[in-house]
C-alpha cells in the first residue's frame, strides 16, 4: 500500500508539473501579445514587448536645412532646426551612420572645412560657416533618442470596428458554445449506455466509435455539405453545429465511456437495488462523478472549435457577416502583413478566451488526466 501511495503521489506531482509547464509556455507568448496590442507600430518594430514599460531607445537621422535656409548672424551663415520629435529626448548624436551616438548633447564638431555643428540637449542644432553654404541637400545628423513608454487603446478601437473583429467574435461565440455543449450532452448519455447498460450489439457499437476516431473529417466535408443542402439546412449556424457535433462525438464517447466504466460498480448496483432508474443513476451518480472527464473534453472541444477555420469556411461561408475570428485573422495576415500592431491585437483577442477557459477548468483537466492515468496503469 505504501508503494502504491508513493506511486500515486509521484504521478500527481508529474501531472501538476506538466500542467504548470503547459500553462507557462502558453502564458508567456500570450502576455507578449497582450502588451504588444497596446503599443504602436514603431515601438513594436524597434523594441521587444518586455521593454514596453521602460524608455524606448531608437536611432535615426535628420537632414539639416539647405543653403537656401541659412541666415546671417554676426558675419556667419547659420542653419538651425531640431532633430527631435515631440516626446523624445536626446541621448547622443553623430555624423556617421556607424556612430549615431559619437557625441554627447551640447558638444560641437567640425563636419567640413569651416563648418561647425552643435546639437543641444533639447534637440536643437546649429550649423555655422564663415562662407555661404553651397549644398542642395542638407547634411545628415544621426541621433540616438529615447522616448517614454506609451500605451494606446487605438489598436482595439480599429480592430473591433473597422477590421470587423467584433462581429467575428460574436460569430465565433455563437458557433463555439453550442458546438461544445451539444456533443457533451449526447456523448454523456451514449457513454453511460455503452459502459453500464446491457443490450445486444454494445461491443459492436463501441468498436464502431473507436473506428470513427481514425476517419479524417476532410473526407466527410463535401458529402455532409451536400446532405445539408438536400435537407434544406444549407450554410448556417445549424449546419455548423451539426457538423462539429458529428466530428466531436466519437472522441467524446470514447473518453467518457472509458472514464465511466472505471467508476465503482458497487455504488451503481446499490442504487439499482434501491429502485433507482437508469436515468436517476445517470443524473445523480454518474454525472457528478464524471465531471472531471466532462470538463476535460469540454476544454478540448472548445479549443478545437474556437480555432477551427476549415469547417467554418465550408459550413458557414466567407461573407463579412459570416466570418469567424480565424477567417478575419486569415484576411488580416494577407492584407495587413506589415501592420504588426493590428496583428498582435487580433491574435490576442483570439487567444484570450481559450486561455480563460483553460485556466478556469485546469483543475478538472488535471483530475481527468490523473484518473485516466491511474486506470490505465
Amino acid at each position: 500500500m505504501e508503494g502504491m501511495a508513493g506511486q500515486k503521489s509521484s504521478l500527481v506531482w508529474a501531472v501538476n508539473i506538466a500542467a504548470f509547464l503547459l500553462v507557462l509556455l502558453w502564458t508567456i507568448p500570450t502576455l507578449g501579445l497582450l502588451v504588444s496590442s497596446f503599443r504602436d507600430r514603431d515601438q513594436i518594430l524597434t523594441s521587444g514587448w518586455w521593454q514596453s514599460f521602460s524608455a524606448q531607445e531608437a536611432t535615426g537621422f535628420v537632414r539639416t536645412g539647405t543653403g537656401d535656409d541659412a541666415v546671417q548672424e554676426d558675419g556667419q551663415y547659420v542653419i538651425e532646426g531640431t532633430v527631435l520629435e515631440e516626446g523624445q529626448s536626446l541621448i547622443g548624436w553623430g555624423i556617421r551612420a556607424r556612430e549615431p551616438a559619437a557625441f554627447q548633447p551640447g558638444e560641437t564638431t567640425e563636419i567640413e572645412d569651416g563648418w561647425q555643428l552643435t546639437v543641444a540637449e533639447d534637440g536643437s542644432y546649429r550649423l555655422t560657416s564663415d562662407t555661404p553654404f553651397e549644398m542642395r541637400r542638407g547634411e545628415r545628423i544621426f541621433v540616438t533618442t529615447g522616448a517614454p513608454a506609451r500605451l494606446t487603446t487605438e489598436n482595439y478601437n480599429r480592430v473591433l470596428t473597422a477590421e470587423g473583429l467584433g462581429r467575428a467574435f460574436m460569430n465565433t461565440m455563437t458557433v463555439t458554445i453550442p458546438a461544445t455543449v451539444i456533443p457533451i450532452l449526447i456523448a454523456a448519455f451514449a457513454a453511460y449506455a455503452l459502459a453500464w447498460m446491457e443490450f445486444p450489439g454494445r461491443a459492436l457499437l463501441t468498436a464502431a466509435v473507436v473506428g470513427l476516431l481514425v476517419v479524417p473529417l476532410q473526407v466527410a466535408l463535401i458529402p455532409l455539405l451536400r446532405l445539408h443542402n438536400e435537407l434544406g439546412i444549407g450554410k448556417g449556424y445549424l449546419g455548423i453545429w451539426l457538423a462539429h457535433t458529428g466530428f466531436g462525438l466519437p472522441l467524446a464517447i470514447y473518453l467518457l465511456r472509458n472514464y465511466m466504466v472505471g467508476l465503482p460498480r458497487e455504488v451503481i448496483e446499490s442504487a439499482r437495488v434501491d429502485g433507482a432508474t437508469e436515468f436517476q443513476i445517470f443524473r445523480k451518480i454518474i454525472l457528478p462523478l464524471s465531471f472531471p472527464a466532462l470538463a476535460s473534453f469540454a476544454i478540448f472541444q472548445f479549443l478545437w472549435v474556437w480555432n477551427d477555420l476549415l469547417v467554418a469556411t465550408v459550413f458557414l461561408g466567407n461573407t463579412r457577416e459570416q466570418l469567424v475570428m480565424t477567417g478575419v485573422l486569415r484576411e488580416l495576415m494577407g492584407s495587413k502583413g506589415g501592420e504588426w500592431e493590428i496583428l498582435a491585437t487580433s491574435a490576442f483577442i483570439s487567444i484570450a478566451v481559450p486561455l480563460i477557459v483553460f485556466f478556469a477548468m485546469q483543475k478538472y483537466l488535471v483530475r481527468g488526466l490523473l484518473a485516466g492515468s491511474v486506470k490505465g496503469g
